[in-house]
């Protein structure tokens, strides 16, 4: 890995660290890049790119897991209203949108209760309007993207307990 290489990941782990992106896989010329961020740290650049280099051109990376000790994982599950709900994530990179069009009412909203097929949004992908569906029966507890915010693959969309 050159140094041009290293930089442009080094540009890439920010950007995804800078947009709260937690999982991100990549397939370029031969090269596969797999990061998943975890905890408040997640991986920094550097570390990033000495592993990719001691892995070789076809390498895989898999940021390390950010250890913590049981009382403080115990206190952010306490922490987190969401714990144990079920995410609906994006299968898709595109823009989240709520409703159908700018006027209408949205598909969900939390305290909905909606059943396995139930259209929850659209992802908007060059240009294709892709609907998603729940596949999970239960309530709408929260809602993470606001209408007309980009969103990537695997990014959580809906909590639904």
């Amino acid at each position: 890995m050159d140094a041009k290489e290293k930089n442009e990941l080094a540009e890439l782990v920010e950007f995804l660290k800078a947009n709260g992106i937690v999982k991100f896989e990549m397939e370029r010329e031969g090269r596969k890049v797999a990061l998943e961020f975890a905890g408040a740290g997640g991986i920094d650049a550097a570390h990033l790119a000495t592993l990719l280099a001691a892995q070789g051109k076809a390498g895989t990376a898999h940021a390390p897991a950010v250890a913590t000790a049981p009382s403080i994982q115990a206190a952010a599950a306490e922490a987190d209203p969401h714990a144990g709900a079920h995410i609906v994530k994006s299968p898709i990179v595109g823009t989240f949108y709520a409703s159908p069009s700018p006027d209408a009412e949205t598909f969900v909203k939390v305290g909905d209760r909606v059943e396995v097929g139930k259209v929850l949004c659209i992802v908007e992908a060059m240009k294709l309007m892709n609907e998603i569906e729940s596949d999970f029966a239960g309530e709408i507890v929260k809602v993470f993207p606001k209408a007309g915010q980009p969103v990537e693959y695997g990014q959580s969309l809906f909590a639904i307990k």
